[in-house]
């Protein structure tokens, strides 16, 4: 049932429809039945994250959680090679998050994850948005180029 229901949106000879299905998760467990299914059928998804809304972050999406199936279909390589640099930084940040908020990593150790540190502020205030803030796409390319190349 849930494929007829969420296929419905795409392409058709009538048009095209895009929607935004929401499914709220019990527990934040990502990988009970329902919310598994649905991430395997859509095109992609992205993961809302209370702990990251706590924090004052908006919008509050776990980038590292969330997927895109059409990135390298409607996306420039610089682009698609940016974001995956940004990611691979913020996995190397989150990997040893906890072993830097207790001082037992120490710098020089890895260069890659000196270097997530050191860029962690930028990457965040690059995903924070407030609400009448406008960006666009070329400006947010820039940004993320930046961001990307520093080393």
């Amino acid at each position: 049932m849930l494929p007829q229901l969420l296929e419905r949106s795409g392409t058709s000879v009538n048009g095209a429809i895009t929607a935004f299905y929401t499914v709220l998760v019990d527990g934040d467990d990502l990988n009970e039945p329902i919310t598994d299914a649905v991430r395997g059928i859509l095109d992609g998804h992205f993961i809302l994250d209370r702990s990251i809304a706590n924090r004052g972050h908006y919008p509050a999406i776990d980038v590292l959680k969330s997927v895109s199936r059409l990135m390298n279909d409607i996306t420039e390589k610089d682009h698609q090679q940016a974001a995956q640099t940004i990611r691979e930084r913020m996995s190397a940040y989150r990997d040893t998050e906890d072993l830097i908020s207790v001082g037992a990593y120490k710098k020089g150790h890895a260069r890659s994850i000196d270097l997530a540190v050191e860029l962690q502020p930028e990457i965040q205030r690059f995903l924070k948005q407030s609400t009448g803030e406008h960006v666009s796409l070329e400006q947010t390319r820039a940004w993320m180029n930046d961001i990307a190349i520093k080393e």
